[in-house]
C-alpha cells in the first residue's frame, strides 16, 4: 500500500476536497483506497457522509493504540474506498502523544500491518497545522500531495511546508517526497491567481501538477450532501478536473501496483 499525505499547515487551501475527490476519483478507475481522516474537524469523513453515531472506532483511537486498523475502518458510498472517520477527540491527541513511546510513528506503525494489502493506495487527510498530528503523516507517508490555493499568503505557508518536509527527511523518513503540488480554487479572471500560479511554476519547476482545480460552486455544494463532488455532479469543472488529477498523480507512481 503506497501512502500520499495531502498537506498544508494553511487552512482553507482545499485539502480536504482534495483527498475526497482524488479518493474518489482513484476508487472510480479500480483502485482499492483507504482515506484516513486525520483532521480533528472530520471533515472528510462528513463529506463522505459518515454520521458522527458512526465514528465509534475512529482515528484518535487507532493513533493512541486502543484499536487496530481494521476495528476503525469504515465502508462509504463509493465502492472500493473506506475511510478511517474523525472526531473532535483527535484534537486532544496532539497533547497526549507528547509522552508516548515513537509518538511520530504511531500511525505509520499502525498502517503498516498485515491488513494493509487490503488497499492498493491510501491517502492521509491531514489538518491545517504542523503539530504532532501532520508530522505523523509525513513519517507515515511515502510522498505527499500538497493543495495550494492561489493567493499571496499562500506562498508564504509554502515555504514554511518544505522546510518541515526537510526536517522530517532528515529525522525520521528520507525517502518522503513531494508527488506534487496541485493549484487549487483557481480563477482566470483574477490576474493575482494567474500571477501566483506562474510564480509557483517558476520557483517549483515540475513539480506542480499541470492540472488546476478551479474555483467551482459544486464543489462546495457537494460536502453538505455527504457526497463527494464526483458523485454530485460529475460533469462540473471540478469533478472533470479533480479526475484529471489523479490520473496524473497515478502517472508519478510508476511502482503503484494493485493489491493481491
Amino acid at each position: 500500500m503506497i501512502c500520499v499525505a495531502v498537506a498544508n499547515q494553511k487552512g482553507g487551501v482545499g485539502k480536504t476536497t482534495t483527498a475526497i475527490n482524488v479518493a474518489t476519483a482513484l476508487a472510480a478507475i479500480g483502485w482499492r483506497v483507504l482515506l484516513v481522516d486525520l483532521d480533528p474537524q472530520g471533515n472528510a469523513s462528513t463529506g463522505l457522509g459518515i454520521p458522527q453515531s458512526a465514528r465509534e472506532a475512529n482515528s484518535y483511537d487507532l493513533l493512541t493504540g486502543q484499536v487496530s486498523l481494521e476495528e476503525c475502518v469504515i465502508g462509504s458510498r463509493v465502492p472500493r474506498l473506506e475511510i478511517v472517520p474523525a472526531t473532535v477527540d483527535l484534537s486532544g491527541a496532539e497533547i497526549e502523544l507528547v509522552d508516548m513511546e515513537h509518538r511520530t510513528h504511531r500511525l505509520r506503525n499502525a498502517l503498516h500491518g498485515r491488513s494493509a494489502s487490503r488497499w492498493d493506495i491510501c491517502l492521509i487527510d491531514c489538518p491545517p497545522s504542523l503539530g504532532l498530528l501532520t508530522i505523523n503523516a509525513m513519517v507515515a507517508a511515502d510522498s505527499l500531495l500538497v493543495p495550494l490555493q492561489c493567493e499571496f499568503f499562500a506562498l508564504e505557508g509554502l515555504s514554511q511546508l518544505l522546510q518541515t518536509i526537510e526536517r522530517i527527511r532528515a529525522r525520521f523518513n528520507p525517502g518522503l517526497a513531494i508527488l506534487g503540488v496541485a493549484l487549487t480554487m483557481y480563477d482566470r479572471r483574477n490576474n493575482l491567481t494567474e500571477q501566483v500560479a506562474q510564480d509557483v511554476r517558476t520557483c517549483l519547476g515540475d513539480v506542480v501538477f499541470a492540472t488546476v482545480i478551479p474555483r467551482n460552486v459544486r464543489l462546495s455544494e457537494a460536502p453538505s450532501h455527504g457526497v463527494p463532488a464526483l458523485i454530485y455532479d460529475h460533469r462540473c469543472s471540478g469533478s472533470e478536473a479533480y479526475m484529471a488529477l489523479a490520473r496524473e498523480l497515478l502517472a508519478r507512481l510508476p511502482h503503484l501496483k494493485r493489491a493481491a
